[in-house]
């Protein structure tokens, strides 16, 4: 089934215009082997964005077990509050867990990412700080709405922490 062939410059403005088609122009030209066809960078770019979207998305898992983890660790007002943080660092755990089992490389790159993770986290402390439901919060414990100075550079969690660590465990213990 013969299609009409498209220049490399037309395949080049498709890929800002229609992306979807782009990439079905780019794949019929892969399975007819026209490599001198295919508009390789985009596509090297595209491949290269595929492997970096899954390594963001452990990162983001990352940050939100780090920002509850801290949550708990540090502005639980009582027994009733950070029920929803524990649900959240679980849920966000089993789905590390996913990727790691179907992306094992990402296993291995995610504690390169820690402290991304970690300022990723503190950007959201921040947020959950200035929401009016907490500005309470703000005022206990910072005196104002707290800035990025407000919490420690370095991550104060290890890689392990992020997958094992359940410090609502050890309270009930004590």
């Amino acid at each position: 089934m013969a299609t009409k062939t498209v220049s490399k410059e037309e395949l080049k403005s498709l890929y800002e215009k229609d992306f979807v088609l782009w990439v079905e122009k780019n794949l019929r030209l892969l399975k007819e082997k026209q490599f001198d066809e295919v508009d390789w960078e985009n596509l090297l770019e595209e491949i290269e964005d595929m492997g970096r979207r899954h390594l963001e998305s452990v990162i983001s898992f990352m940050a939100t077990i780090l920002e509850h983890l801290y949550k708990w660790e540090n502005f639980r007002e009582n027994e009733n509050m950070g029920n929803g943080w524990i649900r959240s660092i679980i849920n966000s755990r089993a789905k590390l867990e996913k990727l790691f089992i179907e992306i094992p490389s990402l296993k291995h790159k995610a504690p390169n990412e820690l402290e991304t993770a970690w300022k990723y986290a503190v950007i959201d402390l921040i947020s959950w700080f200035k929401k009016p439901e907490n500005t309470h919060l703000a005022n206990k414990y910072f005196g104002r709405e707290p800035t990025v100075i407000d919490f420690p550079e370095k991550c104060p969690y290890t890689f392990w922490q992020i997958l094992e660590y359940e410090p609502w465990k050890k309270n009930k213990e004590e």
